[in-house]
C-alpha cells in the first residue's frame, strides 16, 4: 500500500494582504509551504508528495524543494503539478499524476497548516485504512448558531448542538480509488465542494473524524504568522526538554 500526498498550492492569499502568497511567507526563516512539505516528507510510510501551484509559479517552487532537498528528504519524493481554477481543480490534477491503485492512500493537506505533526498524520492514515475516509476536525468550543442571512445583517435561526459539530482541518484522507469516483461524480454534475470531505460525502461515503489540535492552524489573516512562531517556539522547548 502507498501513501502519497497532496498540498494544494495554487492560492493568491488575498485576506493576508502581502506582497507574495502566503504559502511563500516566511515562518522561522523557512517558507510556509517548506514547513508543509517537511512534516510529510519525515513520514516514511509517506511515498510521495505533489504540491500543485499557479502555473507561473511551477520553477519557483521546483527550485525551492531542490534548495531544501538534502536537508528535508524532498529528493525523488516531492513533485510540483500545475493547479486548477480553484482548490478542486487543483487537487484533481494532482490526483491524476499519481501512480496509484485503489486500495493505496491519498493525504490533503492544507499548504499553509505548517504545523501539522507526526502524530497526527499516522492517525490520519490509520484511520483511512479503517474507514477509507478520514479528516483531522476540532471539536466546536463556542455556541454554534445557525443563521439565515439578510439584507440587514444575520439573523438567528436555530442553535445547533455543539456535540453535533466539528471544525474541519486537513490532512484529510481518502482510498484513492474512493477520491476518483467523487472527484469524477461532483464534475460529471458540476460540483464544486468546500473540501474533500464535502465530494466524498456527497457521494454517501462515511467520512471519520481524527482528534486534532489548535497548534494545527492555517496561515490566513495578519497575526496568523506570530501566533505559528508561538506554537514553533514552544514545541521547540519542549524538544529541548526531552
Amino acid at each position: 500500500m502507498q501513501v502519497f500526498a497532496i498540498l494544494p498550492a495554487a492560492g493568491l492569499g488575498t485576506r493576508m494582504a502581502a506582497a507574495l502568497p502566503k504559502q511563500f511567507l516566511e515562518l522561522n526563516g523557512l517558507p510556509i509551504l517548506i514547513h508543509s512539505l517537511r512534516a510529510f516528507a519525515s513520514v516514511p510510510r509517506v511515498t510521495a508528495i505533489y504540491v500543485a501551484v499557479r502555473g507561473n509559479e511551477v520553477e519557483r517552487v521546483r527550485a525551492q524543494v531542490a534548495e531544501y532537498a538534502d536537508a528535508y528528504g524532498f529528493a525523488g519524493r516531492v513533485h510540483v503539478v500545475e493547479g486548477g481554477d480553484n482548490r478542486q481543480g487543483s487537487v484533481a490534477n494532482a490526483l491524476a499524476a499519481l501512480k496509484s491503485g485503489n486500495e493505496d492512500i491519498v493525504l490533503v493537506h492544507d499548504a499553509v497548516r505548517p504545523l501539522i505533526d507526526t502524530a497526527t498524520i499516522e492517525r490520519t492514515i490509520d484511520a483511512v485504512v479503517e474507514f477509507g475516509a478520514a479528516i483531522v476536525g476540532l471539536p466546536a468550543i463556542d455556541t454554534v448558531k445557525q443563521v439565515e442571512r439578510t439584507a440587514h445583517g444575520a439573523l438567528v435561526t436555530s442553535t445547533i448542538p455543539r456535540e453535533f459539530v466539528v471544525l474541519a482541518q486537513t490532512p484529510q484522507g481518502f482510498r484513492c480509488g474512493v477520491l476518483h469516483k467523487a472527484f469524477a461524480e461532483a464534475t460529471a454534475d458540476g460540483f464544486v465542494g468546500t473540501d474533500e470531505a464535502s465530494v466524498v460525502e456527497r457521494m454517501g461515503h462515511p467520512v471519520a473524524v481524527v482528534p486534532g489540535s489548535q497548534v494545527n492552524l492555517k496561515i490566513t489573516q495578519p497575526g496568523d504568522i506570530e501566533l505559528a512562531e508561538f506554537y514553533l517556539r514552544q514545541r521547540d522547548r519542549d524538544r529541548n526538554r526531552v
